[in-house]
């Protein structure tokens, strides 16, 4: 089979919106020159796009035009290597998934043990948080709410309130496992963060759970968090005002 024959059979059995590189497809090509000429070919005739350098997927068509790849196919190398999780889609990228805000963003966030500087990426910015836990799959989605909570004044187009409500929310519809879990990631989050995690279990009816959150601060501070109040009634005892 010719490589641009093997090449056009390769793709057509990819997924739309999924992203691949030249290293899935060079397994029985020899020459790479042959690859990038078939794959510029392929682009060029609009059977797949190119996201950036050496990065390729096939666009999914509507009546609304062509759909980009998903948040997390964009940047799935910088989430998993060689089989091991290594990081997580966190802030803007999944506020709108949580129901926290109606905005799609255009940059992407991801959270992660070693950070890097911003980059592009295509249309999108691809930004990075530390993370001090251990980035598994069953607690990234608890480090996505901690997240929320460690960032819940830049959330866009939404108030401290609502975001508190919404927070209140997930947090309730938690086992108590995962909820104990997400107590003992909060010890390596800001006080803040500890504070209104503190301040939403006694909310939904778990104050049992929160002794080791309240011993972990200092009396003495404050945290301003304008609104909080209106949706936590408990946030004066956790000292957000």
């Amino acid at each position: 089979m010719k490589t641009s024959d093997y090449i056009i059979d390769k793709v057509n059995r990819l997924p739309r919106g999924y992203v691949f590189t030249y290293a899935d497809l060079s397994t029985k090509v020899k020459s790479e020159e042959a690859l990038r000429k078939a794959l510029g070919r392929l682009v060029s005739s609009g059977k797949i796009a190119k996201l950036s350098k050496g990065k390729f997927y096939k666009p999914e068509e509507t009546l609304f035009g062509s759909l980009v790849p998903s948040f997390k196919q964009v940047v799935k190398d910088l989430l998993e290597s060689d089989g091991k999780l290594i990081g997580y889609l966190t802030g803007l990228s999944v506020y709108n998934k949580l129901g926290l805000t109606t905005q799609v963003s255009n940059t992407i966030q991801i959270g992660r043990n070693d950070v890097r500087s911003s980059f592009k990426r295509n249309q999108y910015t691809i930004s990075f948080i530390k993370q001090k836990n251990i980035i598994t799959k069953e607690n990234i989605p608890l480090l996505q709410i901690l997240d929320v909570l460690r960032y819940i004044k830049k959330i866009p187009d939404t108030t401290i309130e609502s975001a508190c409500k919404r927070c209140c929310s997930l947090v309730k519809d938690m086992s108590l496992q995962e909820r104990e879990t997400m107590v003992r990631l909060a010890m390596k989050y800001s006080p803040v963060t500890r504070a209104v995690l503190g301040a939403i279990l006694c909310e939904i009816g778990c104050e049992s759970l929160t002794e080791k959150l309240y011993e972990s601060l200092n009396p003495r501070t404050n945290y301003r968090l304008p609104e909080a109040i209106n949706a936590l009634k408990f946030a004066e005892r956790w000292h957000i005002l």
